[in-house]
């Protein structure tokens, strides 16, 4: 049995953030390029968010399906490679793109405007024959196998929401949301070839995606996936499922997810994602959750389950309500759901985000199934010396962070604290802390945590202009943000591995980890 995941450290990264030149990270050689940067700086792991669509605001957490990959990812000079697209689609006779984006930030219309008529494009010459011997009618049709389980629902939903000018769930015809069989069946009929399509492009993401995934593990580099406990109500996963929500007649929620009020907020979080029926997943053997996680798990080494402290109880919110004041706390699934898990999947690779309000009960559900918890330093410095985030307080079997991409960055942070609060965090680290980034993230690797993972931002001590989200505020800065090309230096590599050896969190002089 596993007590923990070996002694470890890795950086926090979504794809979107690589630098390119077509308005958006994608899976193209920049994503090889950071994986030999983490080599090379005895770096193991590399944390991901979810690789789903994005859905509202952008926002990888409110996705149109909880198994598809985001179209946006797929790297259309990979394309290009595998004789799916030609030079002339890409790049000009001099050799500069034939459009220009922003280096900075990620444009996602203006991204979504211009590789969309590129995968059709591929599509095309798929259809003509183009793309052998790596793409075929016969891989084509394996994917299409291997995946029935969530792609005929996805590709359809999908289909249907491109054939009604992408309206969202709640704008469509009560037969269409309610599924009537021949309306459904209709449509399947109607819209065939954009049912191909978007196959054909999730085909093409789950291939770029596992190739990197191999190189990654090649170069002894984990990868930890995010998969958020609810799914967005406009998604393929609600349209398809309706019965293991809590929807009325005509397929709209009656109570929806959130979080009460608390420090940070005096009206709590409206998240507004409809709430499973527990009691139903039960009754079926969690058969859609055993799926979603094995699914997830052939994706990434590692999994961090987002929310965790719902799946012990949750907090239910009616339709109607305007804010998360008047929900109630709902016990969740508890340690039924993940007995049933671990007899499918085995040992589970699975990290519990257990922030926020933790109880003794989230507590012991967590260690009941030996997940390590998360730690945030930019959290430990306001009280006494029993603060939980505080490094001497950890448990080995803890993952821990100088911030996540729901935090400021650490240099960031630090300038917006008072100066009493600043002289904590002074008197902690024993000097004047002006490299408060890497003095943070020398403090994390020389924890007793397992495991260490921080955000680029902090490896590069970047300020606000870089942080990745600020939670329940909606705004075109969420992320957006890119690393330039040419930052990943070798000297910030040698300084990474200078603290991995240090502190013992080399796995090429360790054993213990299998996949």
């Amino acid at each position: 049995m596993r007590t923990g995941f070996p002694r470890a450290s890795g950086i926090l990264l979504h794809p979107t953030s690589f630098p390119g030149f077509w308005g958006i990270g994608d899976l193209g050689a920049a994503a090889y390029e950071f994986i030999d940067f983490l080599h090379d700086g005895g770096q193991r792991l590399w944390q991901i968010l979810p690789l789903v669509p994005t859905g509202l605001g952008n926002s990888p957490y409110q996705s149109p399906s909880a198994f598809a990959g985001n179209p946006l990812l797929i790297s259309p000079d990979r394309l290009l490679q595998d004789g799916l697209l030609k030079r002339n689609d890409l790049y000009q006779t001099d050799g500069q793109p034939v459009r220009h984006f922003s280096p900075d930030r990620v444009a996602y219309d203006a991204a979504a405007e211009f590789k969309m008529p590129l995968l059709n494009r591929a599509f095309e010459r798929f259809q003509q024959g183009h793309g052998r011997p790596h793409h075929t009618p016969e891989t084509l049709a394996a994917f299409r196998h291997e995946h029935s389980a969530w792609l005929e629902d996805y590709t359809l939903f999908m289909a249907i929401r491109e054939h009604l000018n992408d309206a969202p769930l709640d704008q469509w015809s009560h037969d269409i949301r309610t599924r009537n069989p021949e309306v459904i069946a209709q449509l399947r009929r109607d819209l065939a070839e954009r049912i191909e399509f978007r196959t054909f492009v999730q085909y093409l993401f789950f291939g770029q995606w596992s190739e990197l995934k191999a190189y990654a593990n090649k170069c002894d580099v984990k990868i930890i996936g995010d998969a958020p406990i609810f799914v967005a109500y406009d998604s393929a996963d609600v349209w398809a499922n309706p019965d293991l929500f809590y929807l009325d007649d005509e397929g709209r929620p009656t109570v929806v997810a959130g979080v009460p009020p608390d420090y940070f907020s005096e009206d709590g979080q409206l998240w507004g994602n409809p709430l499973y029926r527990w009691d139903r997943m039960a009754e079926r053997g969690y058969v859609w959750w055993t799926q979603r996680l094995t699914h997830t798990l052939k994706m990434v080494d590692i999994l961090r389950l987002d929310h965790f402290r719902g799946f012990e109880a949750y907090w239910e919110i009616q339709a109607d309500e305007t804010t998360a004041k008047n929900g109630k706390w709902v016990q969740g699934p508890g340690a039924a759901l993940f007995r049933v898990v671990k007899r499918e999947l085995g040992d589970l690779r699975i990290i519990a985000e257990d922030l926020g309000l933790i109880t003794p009960e989230v507590r012991a559900l967590r260690d009941k199934f030996d997940m390590p918890g998360m730690k945030i330093l930019q959290f430990a410095f306001g009280d006494n010396a029993h603060n939980p985030y505080l490094p001497h307080n950890y448990l080995s079997n803890s993952v821990v962070y100088t911030g996540t991409h729901d935090n400021n960055t650490t240099v960031g942070w630090f300038t917006e604290l008072t100066e009493a609060q600043r002289e904590r965090v002074r008197g902690y680290l024993g000097h004047d802390a002006h490299d408060i980034a890497w003095d943070l993230i020398r403090l994390a690797y020389a924890s007793v945590a397992n495991m260490v993972v921080v955000p680029l931002q902090d490896v590069l001590r970047l300020g606000s202009e870089a942080r990745q989200n600020v939670p329940g505020v909606m705004g075109d800065g969420n992320w957006t943000w890119r690393y330039q090309a040419g930052v990943l230096e070798p000297g910030v590599a040698k300084g990474l591995h200078f603290f991995t050896r240090m502190y013992g969190r080399d796995w090429t002089e360790r054993t213990g980890y299998e996949n």
